[in-house]
């Protein structure tokens, strides 16, 4: 009983931010793009001041990746992300194609709703918000349970800077009574006009499934090919730039290396060069039993996990400074597990 009692709450409390949300929205609408910029500035302003704290938060509350690289993040979802965006033309006629006698007229899509992962909990937010706002759209967050503090701060921050600098009330907003019934209810509101989903494919589905306009971005499981004309030393350094970021929290890091076989030495000798340590067939084993559940589901426990944590927590050793940990696959498939995404190192 008391589970219904909160879903009922939780659904009462979405639809209420979802009117606030449509009233934001349509004032929104009759902004200009001056007083949008100096929106933009001030959550820019904010999300910087803030970048350390909602990292620290991040990682206290999930576990997953860096302090330092989800700093980083929070820099690219807001100043990296404004420098980008600053000049785009968001308002009025924004193209006129005299040739095929066509003009392009930008107008606000309304209230929109946007999924924030675990991984990113804070960027997300930051980010979504921006180009929501730049476009003059209002938005409602639906937060990740595991990351609902750090999420709700980045949110609460973000609304702040927005007021303070001329922007409606509740312009950003969060569910802070997480349920799926309340996430469901969201999706399907009738003052929501967009949804923009991250997450695993299960809740991108379901945004793309709710019969709105939905972006989705969730699983991701992209190979790297060292081709033989490559310079090796670059393409290993940057492999694990990218894979060792935030401990593999970002879907678009590589998960896989294919060499050939003339170049199959050298690449192995440079991975191991620059941290990489292969794992046995035992150790393979055993640190896939750990890391999936399912066959292939990642397990949240080990996501964004330093190979050291994953080392011990299997009980294998590895060679001090490891970045990595490699494991040789024959296949792809079910009996290859570490042929599937990996969000860890």
């Amino acid at each position: 009983m008391q589970d219904y009692d909160f879903d009922l709450q939780s659904i009462q409390a979405v639809r209420d931010l979802a009117r606030k949300g449509k009233i934001a929205a349509n004032q929104l609408a009759h902004y200009d793009e001056e007083q949008i910029d100096r929106i933009l500035r001030n959550m820019v302003k904010v999300a910087e001041e803030n970048a350390q704290v909602l990292a620290s938060m991040a990682v206290e509350e999930t576990g997953f990746g860096k302090v330092c690289d989800k700093v980083y993040k929070n820099h690219i979802a807001s100043a990296l992300l404004y420098e980008e965006i600053r000049d785009k033309k968001t308002i009025g006629v924004i193209d006129a194609d005299e040739k095929n006698q066509v003009i392009s007229i930008a107008e606000p899509v309304g209230l929109l709703m946007g999924i924030v992962p675990s991984t990113n909990p804070t960027s997300t937010v930051i980010y979504k918000a921006m180009i929501a706002l730049k476009a003059r759209n209002a938005i409602v967050f639906s937060p990740h349970p595991a990351a609902a503090k750090c999420t709700g701060m980045a949110i609460q921050l973000m609304n702040q800077a927005a007021v303070e600098a001329g922007a409606p009330e509740n312009v950003i907003q969060g569910i802070t009574l997480s349920s799926m019934a309340a996430t469901n209810e969201l999706m399907h509101a009738p003052e929501v006009a967009m949804i923009i989903a991250t997450g695993g494919p299960g809740m991108v589905k379901a945004a793309y499934s709710s019969g709105k306009p939905a972006l989705g971005v969730g699983a991701g499981n992209s190979p790297a090919y060292i081709e033989r004309t490559a310079n090796v030393h670059d393409a290993v350094r940057r492999i694990l730039a990218s894979k060792t970021f935030d401990y593999g929290t970002i879907c678009a890091s590589e998960q896989s290396i294919i060499c050939e076989t003339c170049n199959r030495d050298a690449v192995m000798a440079e991975f191991r060069a620059q941290g990489g340590y292969f794992m046995t067939e035992e150790e393979c084993k055993k640190v896939c039993a750990l890391l999936f559940r399912n066959g292939h589901s990642m397990s949240p426990k080990f996501v964004g996990h330093s190979p050291q944590s994953i080392a011990q927590a299997a009980g294998i050793t590895i060679p001090e400074g490891t970045r990595v940990l490699i494991g040789e696959q024959h296949g792809v498939g079910d009996a290859w597990p570490l042929s599937y995404e990996k969000l860890t190192t």
